[in-house]
């Protein structure tokens, strides 16, 4: 069976990889655009076209990809079946091409968290399970019928950047059990049910802004949702200070000061108040700096007791 893979970040390579493991045919690999990257502006390859190149494996870059160049190219690869994992929104002039369809792994049980960013909004909404699932493409984004789902539990303390890497291995598994599914005519679907939708939309910077007077488990489950990327952020003195690891304070009462202001400053502690009650920082990053530990920070950066988080 003759597969086209399409991917970009490195939460596509693991899949890449467990099916070039079972040997199936990878007659060419989509991925994105080399782009001009550092102050040196050099052209970066994705992810996945580094691991293409290291496997010798023919490589597609389209710019527009209802650009009937692209379109001919993809009809004349012949292939069976196109696989997607964190590529872009495919047209039907693509998708509709192989003869067994076009299926993509969405890193969210859906319909739930349908959009962009599912990792990151399971976290911040404080879900405590989330997974993996294929579907069929069709015309809506990530509203096509169920072929696989696994479900995988969410940590406490677990963040995006861990879960991502969870997710990506469980993900290439069942990115596999479908292609074998598929193959052997046994893929079963079902419908989804568009009720039960939430929407996980792209997370920008201005959004990553972190509200103090939110209760200590949202400002909590903020952080590490959008830990270490795209990165929760505060300001003090006009600075902009990343927070990318934070933990609740069990015993932790509501206090006079109000949300934002530093209420703890020690060797090693960081305590800040919230809506309902103080959470202690654990990792933190000053711009132009490096990310480090909360002690480590303090040593370098005077906070106070009283001082202001905005």
């Amino acid at each position: 069976m003759r597969i086209l893979f399409m991917g970009t970040p490195e939460f596509a390579i693991p899949s890449l990889q467990i099916l070039l493991d079972h040997n199936y045919p990878i007659v060419s690999v989509a991925t994105a655009a080399d782009k001009p990257k550092g102050r040196g502006r050099e052209m970066a390859l994705s992810p996945v076209k580094q691991f293409a190149v290291s496997r010798k494996l023919p490589i597609l870059q389209p710019e527009n990809l209802k650009d009937p160049q692209f379109v001919r190219a993809v009809r004349a690869l012949e292939a069976d079946l196109i696989v997607v994992v964190a590529f872009r929104i495919l047209p039907k002039e693509i998708y509709s091409l192989p003869r067994l369809g076009a299926f993509n792994l969405h890193a969210s049980l859906l319909p739930k968290y349908r959009g962009a960013a599912p990792i990151n909004w399971a976290i911040i909404k404080g879900e405590s399970e989330t997974g993996v699932t294929t579907f069929f493409l069709q015309e809506k984004v990530d509203t096509g019928s169920v072929i696989l789902q696994a479900r995988v539990r969410i940590g406490a303390e677990e963040t995006a950047g861990e879960l991502h890497d969870k997710l990506a291995e469980v993900g290439a598994e069942i990115v596999f059990q479908t292609v074998r599914l598929i193959e052997l005519g046994k893929a079963v679907t079902h419908s989804q049910d568009d009720q039960q939708a939430t929407p996980a939309p792209k997370i920008f910077r201005e959004h990553c802004r972190i509200d103090w007077n939110n209760p200590t488990s949202s400002v909590h489950n903020f952080i590490r949702g959008l830990s270490p990327s795209p990165c929760a952020w505060t300001t003090h003195g006009g600075k902009v200070l990343k927070i990318y690891k934070a933990q609740v304070i069990q015993s932790a009462a509501r206090g006079t000061d109000s949300p934002g202001t530093i209420e703890e400053v020690g060797p090693k502690s960081l305590h800040v108040a919230t809506g309902d009650s103080t959470i202690s920082i654990l990792e933190i990053q000053q711009e132009g700096k490096r990310r480090m530990g909360a002690e480590e920070f303090l040593r370098g950066y005077p906070l106070h007791p009283g001082d202001k988080f905005a």
